[in-house]
């Protein structure tokens, strides 16, 4: 909803410099281009998302992602304690764990969804736990491996060589993963101090 006001905000103070320096034309043309450049780019990463959710599904269909379940499961309930006990919880936070670092991150969201729910005091619904708070860090900074929507986006936009990005793409997101999580593991011991 905050979201809704911010853009719409955004478009009233650009309408109303456009009509007070007498640029209105400029800002219809732009506004049409924008829209044109929006369709075709999501139409080109269209083609990259489904041939990469069909690799998540073909990597389903023969075990490599139980394999990465399980060899992720030591470190999950480690980051997640409440997974050791909730095996629901356990398996969607391991397939959600590698739907990011395979780079879908579409195909992600609902075991993100289902891990978040497993996750929600039952309590006190309205605050969120400390495994919680982990878990959004790690959907937000997420470790990929193959960034297939940015390697899609570049494709579209005439780079021969998408992939050339993938070095500074495991630092950083290993890094953002890292700095996060041990941002959400000192906020959780102060807040529980407090």
């Amino acid at each position: 909803m905050v979201m809704s006001w911010i853009w719409l905000a955004l478009i009233l103070v650009a309408t109303i410099c456009a009509a007070i320096t007498g640029r209105g034309n400029e800002l219809a043309a732009a506004t049409v281009d924008g829209a044109q450049k929006a369709v075709t780019l999501a139409l080109s990463m269209t083609g990259s998302l489904c041939l990469w959710s069909g690799v998540g599904e073909l990597m389903e269909a023969v075990g490599i992602t139980s394999m990465l379940s399980k060899l992720l499961r030591p470190l999950l309930h480690r980051i997640f304690p409440g997974s050791k006990s909730d095996p629901r919880l356990a398996n969607a936070l391991s397939g959600n764990i590698c739907a990011n670092i395979l780079g879908l991150g579409n195909a992600a969201t609902p075991m993100g969804i289902l891990a978040a729910k497993r996750m929600v005091s039952k309590t006190s619904p309205d605050v969120a736990t400390n495994e919680l708070c982990r878990l959004v860090v790690l959907n937000t900074a997420s470790i990929q491996l193959i960034p297939a929507n940015v390697a899609a986006i570049r494709l579209s936009n005439g780079c021969q060589t998408p992939f050339d990005i993938l070095p500074a793409v495991w630092v950083t997101s290993i890094c953002a993963a890292a700095v996060g999580l041990g941002a959400a593991w000192i906020l959780g011991k102060v807040w529980k101090d407090a």
